[in-house]
């Protein structure tokens, strides 16, 4: 499945009715956010809003290194500065769920990010979990006050075994 979003942005990107026939699944992700400074954008898993969250990151930008990690999330941190309504830059992001229709453990979510600002730039490598043995059947991409601007683009894989 593919999301584009067309004129006037959108306040957030959704796959829904998800099949649990795959393995694993894998989003593509081509995105800038209006109106964001940080760029940084959020995922939910099956409509989860409680603190059941955890995410950690390791970012490089090529002068700095920067790792951490927070629990107790309402939702994953997916993406480093996706870009902003000022500039022009745009994230690129590949975010795999793995072994996303298992009811027997976690649901884990790693992800690569990237950005180039010709002369600056950030790579980044995040790892995220919901803590619910719940299959994964929809997963959402959003930031608070902010929307995905024209043409942001996901795609939805499933990766079989």
């Amino acid at each position: 499945a593919t999301v584009t979003v067309g004129g006037g942005g959108a306040s957030s990107i959704e796959f829904t009715s998800i099949p649990g026939t795959y393995q694993h699944l894998q989003v593509r992700m081509m995105s800038k956010l209006v109106g964001s400074a940080s760029g940084v954008f959020n995922m939910k898993i099956n409509d989860v809003s409680t603190a059941s969250y955890s995410a950690h990151r390791i970012v490089g930008t090529g002068s700095a290194v920067v790792a951490d990690g927070v629990a107790n999330l309402t939702s994953i941190f997916i993406a480093a500065a996706a870009g902003s309504s000022a500039t022009n830059v745009v994230g690129a992001h590949l975010i795999d769920i793995l072994d996303y229709a298992s009811t027997s453990k976690n649901t884990v979510v790693r992800t690569f990010n990237g950005l180039d600002t010709n002369g600056g730039g950030e790579l980044l490598l995040r790892s995220g979990a919901l803590y619910s043995t719940v299959a994964v059947n929809k997963l959402s991409f959003f930031r608070a006050g902010d929307s995905f601007a024209e043409h942001s683009t996901a795609a939805l894989y499933g990766i079989k075994a």
